[in-house]
């Protein structure tokens, strides 16, 4: 199921939280080899994760993460404007309309239908909270991943080559690829729209953006 959960609401879910920090150390870390601070309980965090980000988890039947994203709105500090600001020409990403998503995250062993259910559960916050794209900093595996799921991001940026290319992307909301990745994450309308409800008490209707 997806769960939405602000950086205030974790110590709620304290299995769900740990597990989803430590396999963030293992993707980012032991896997990609990145240079990432990873505290002493083997937690993966970093300054972002200090300023209240909202949270799109998907947690197994055992109440342990399956894969996660963290959303901030671009008109405070971000990623993309404090670290990769190089990757557009300087000129930074700041709209109340505009939300960054970052540490794109899956369990070992996820199944290919979590990733999918992850990017559907971005397309609800942007239905939900009136935001009308996305911006994100990845790297060179994940463009046949955004192709398979269907949810491919314009690139605004790039350096290096083949598997060390890194790119900034702009997602925006669009009706058909929402149909296409819910059919990729085998999840039903009404399920995705119940599990939004069930965290902010309506369901994921556009809204005016957030001046946030």
């Amino acid at each position: 199921m997806l769960r939405y959960i602000y950086a205030s609401q974790l110590d709620a879910y304290p299995e769900l939280a740990d597990s989803m920090f430590r396999d963030r150390t293992t993707q980012f870390r032991d896997r990609l080899g990145w240079d990432v601070t990873v505290d002493a309980n083997g937690f993966e965090r970093d300054d972002y994760d200090a300023k209240n980000p909202l949270y799109v988890i998907w947690q197994g039947r055992d109440g342990r993460h399956g894969g996660s994203m963290r959303f901030l709105p671009t008109t405070g500090a971000t990623m993309v404007n404090d670290h990769f600001s190089h990757l557009l020409q300087g000129k930074p990403v700041i709209s109340p309309t505009i939300w960054e998503c970052t540490r794109f995250c899956l369990a070992p062993g996820a199944d290919s239908c979590v990733a999918a259910a992850l990017m559907l559960g971005g397309g609800e916050v942007m239905r939900g909270f009136g935001v009308a794209q996305f911006v994100g900093v990845f790297d060179a595996r994940m463009v046949r991943i955004y192709r398979m799921i269907g949810a491919s991001p314009q690139v605004l940026g790039s350096s290096g080559a083949g598997r060390d290319k890194i790119s900034v992307g702009l997602w925006s909301y669009n009706p058909a690829e929402r149909a296409q990745v819910l059919a990729r994450a085998g999840l039903s309308s009404d399920v995705s729209e119940h599990w939004y409800a069930r965290a902010f008490g309506e369901k994921p209707q556009k809204r005016m953006p957030l001046a946030a």
